[in-house]
């Protein structure tokens, strides 16, 4: 007898099934956004770390400085060292006491220039407006001409000196105008770096630009 074969079909899915499957996807895709968005989060992160790392160690750096060193063979060698660039910036003088300062300048000065004019005076002939030389008539005898000569020259080296001192003056008054008066220059290539003046020796010598300790290191050197 011949067998007889039912064709199997598949069932129809329910409606339970099919929102069971769809309830599956959705949680799917829920969770892989879930993750992604971790993903994110996590990289965000990670590059605000490497930004604010990158700029703590920019912070930090310092200046390569190269230098060339004989060896005892007399091979020449480049060596590098690193120096901090930071310095605390130098805070002048009060306008208190560039003002005070600036008195003290003027009062010299005038005694300078003053100074300078009755030198003058003493080195020339009041009725020609002419210097006095070794042809005037008063001198007629060998030793006044010698010891006028002397004077003559006494006048002249202690103008040159006066009008030495009095450019000193100006240039003093121009740095106070400028707003770098006070800082003392050796100060400007040291290690410790730029530092004022005290004003005590200011006062008695308007014109330094050496503080007392700089000087004294200076001719210790020479």
């Amino acid at each position: 007898m011949a067998k007889t074969t039912k064709d199997t079909k598949a069932k129809p899915k329910t409606k339970k099934s099919t929102a069971k499957e769809s309830a599956k996807k959705n949680n799917a895709k829920k969770a892989a956004g879930a993750k992604s968005t971790v993903k994110n989060k996590t990289a965000a992160t990670k590059a605000k770390k490497t930004t604010s790392a990158k700029k703590s160690s920019a912070s930090k750096k310092t200046t390569a400085v190269k230098k060339t060193t004989t060896t005892k063979t007399g091979r020449k060698v480049e060596v590098i060292s690193t120096k901090k660039t930071k310095r605390k910036p130098l805070k002048g003088y009060s306008k208190k006491d560039l003002n005070e300062f600036k008195k003290v300048i003027l009062a010299k000065r005038d005694e300078i220039v003053e100074l300078l004019q009755n030198l003058k005076e003493q080195m020339m002939d009041t009725s020609t407006g002419q210097y006095v030389n070794e042809n005037t008539p008063y001198s007629l005898h060998m030793a006044e001409q010698g010891t006028d000569a002397q004077e003559r020259e006494k006048l002249y080296l202690w103008a040159q000196r006066e009008t030495k001192f009095l450019s000193y003056l100006e240039d003093a008054l121009q740095r106070i105008e400028n707003g770098t008066y006070g800082i003392c220059i050796d100060s400007l290539t040291s290690k410790e770096g730029p530092h004022l003046i005290p004003k005590a020796r200011l006062l008695a010598v308007p014109h330094t630009q050496h503080c007392v300790a700089c000087k004294t290191k200076n001719a210790k050197k020479k």
